[in-house]
């Protein structure tokens, strides 16, 4: 740009001159053609090479490329919606018992009992979190008053494979068992308990 400002300078104060000078019109239009030529003789250098255009464009095709490959795929976008069961390593499951109402005159018998109670109630848990359990329920209402409400569960399934973790008395009259289960154990048990329900079935 310094080089065509120079050039341009000066013929501007020459015209200048040669009007003051009282030169014909002629000549400023001389100058001002050569002025002219050598800005489209400049012209194309500064202008971006087909080359330079092109390598945006490449660059902007890459991009989508880039982004296609960025997304997650469908195992991903699976595992992103799985149940928070599925994604624990170990299900854990707690039962309770209370010692008094246990069916024996014997302290130490009934705590016993409340223990094994207590153990059953964490194998019911455990059953609940790997096969879910069926739930009927009805509810009557007549002028707009509620009658009867009544709901009914059960629990179908096979455990095996459980850890006791823990038998430790909450309280004075109480007992707690903590039972663990491990994920592919889980899974073992669902295929096996599906295979019963179809040969069950037939």
């Amino acid at each position: 740009m310094t080089r065509l400002k120079i050039p341009a300078t000066r013929s501007l104060a020459l015209c200048f001159m040669l009007v003051l000078g009282g030169a014909s019109l002629p000549g400023c239009q001389n100058i001002h053609d050569q002025l002219q030529f050598e800005l489209k003789a400049v012209a194309p250098a500064a202008q971006p090479s087909k080359a330079a255009v092109a390598e945006p464009s490449k660059a902007a095709a890459a991009e989508p490329v880039k982004a296609a490959v960025a997304q997650p795929s469908a195992a991903e976008v699976a595992g992103m919606i799985a149940p928070m069961v599925e994604k624990r390593e170990t299900l854990t499951a707690s039962g309770y018992a209370v010692i008094s109402v246990q069916n024996h005159r014997n302290p130490a018998q009934q705590r016993l009992l409340a223990i094994r109670a207590s153990k059953l109630d964490a194998y019911r848990s455990l059953t609940e979190q790997v096969y879910g359990q069926q739930l009927d329920a009805s509810t009557s209402v007549a002028d707009m008053v509620v009658q009867s409400d009544t709901f009914r569960t059960r629990v179908e399934g096979v455990i095996y494979g459980a850890v006791l973790v823990s038998i430790t008395p909450t309280s004075d009259d109480t007992y707690e068992t903590t039972l663990s289960l491990d994920k592919a154990v889980v899974k073992d048990l669902r295929t096996l308990y599906l295979g019963q329900v179809i040969a069950r079935n037939r």
